[in-house]
């Protein structure tokens, strides 16, 4: 399996920029068995040897988007969103009075539960925002995360992580098994594919840009460049927000501090 693993880890960080140890060779086994299962390979063995293939272009990039999915679940940490109700949402909403305009990007949100969970706390704003366009921009570079994320359906067990049960009796509907987020919170999101390898100009400016939980698995340098992408589109007088008080090294070295704003930068 370490051959195998090898190879796995190489087409995962081509493709993603996740870089995983070698203690995670269970779970990646775990999280390929339905492609084993779908294209009838009967062990990884016989998988490594098709990605192998130079017209496999496409089995790559589902291997790649299949491990990379990353754990998501409603309200991580609590801080960052008591921090974006209580303190960058009134601030923002001094600073845009003028456009009445806000707009939030979560970026490598899996499958979509922190867009959602900033989607609900504006919707608790109720008229406070009445007559603003507050947009957020959820990206992710998994297919598969982003059908799930865009169906809004959650099990029970993911409901159940995060979210309390007042959230989930107004926002939620249920259906069968699991519980499907009504529209009053999915017609606030809207998601698209983008790779934090890649150029995000095409996005546009955000006022507030949540990435989270994903550059912990990116080496130095690439925490650099992504940093610096995600910089660029970053409006003056924005507030970038995570969990951690203070910026990592990757954050100091490119200068990311805004004069007007409040900038507190987590790997």
């Amino acid at each position: 399996m370490a051959h195998e693993f090898k190879l796995l880890r190489r087409i995962l960080k081509e493709r993603s920029g996740i870089d995983l140890n070698e203690d995670k060779m269970d779970l990646v086994e775990a999280k390929l068995r339905p492609i084993l299962k779908e294209y009838d390979f009967p062990s990884i063995a016989h998988l490594t040897l098709a990605l192998m293939k130079p017209d496999n272009d496409h089995l790559r990039s589902r291997v790649a988007q299949t491990i990379a999915v990353l754990e998501s679940y409603f309200f991580r940490d609590k801080a960052p969103f008591a921090y974006f109700t209580e303190t960058m949402l009134p601030r923002l909403m001094e600073r845009r009075a003028a456009s009445r305009r806000i707009r939030i990007w979560c970026a490598a949100s899996s499958t979509g539960q922190e867009p959602y969970s900033l989607a609900m706390l504006l919707s608790e704003e109720g008229r406070k925002l009445d007559g603003w366009n507050v947009e957020i921009v959820a990206t992710d570079f998994s297919e598969e995360a982003l059908r799930k994320a865009r169906a809004g359906l959650y099990s029970q067990f993911e409901v159940q992580r995060g979210l309390p049960v007042s959230m989930l009796v107004k926002f939620f509907n249920k259906s069968g098994n699991g519980w499907q987020i009504k529209p009053e919170a999915r017609d606030r999101v809207a998601f698209r594919e983008h790779n934090l390898l890649n150029d995000c100009q095409e996005l546009g400016r955000f006022d507030i840009i949540f990435c989270r939980n994903v550059l912990i698995y990116f080496d130095e340098q690439l925490k650099t460049a992504v940093l610096g992408r995600l910089a660029r589109s970053w409006r003056r007088m924005a507030i970038w927000c995570s969990a951690r008080r203070r910026a990592p090294p990757a954050c100091r070295r490119t200068s990311w501090r805004c004069r007007s704003g409040i900038m507190a930068c987590s790997v």
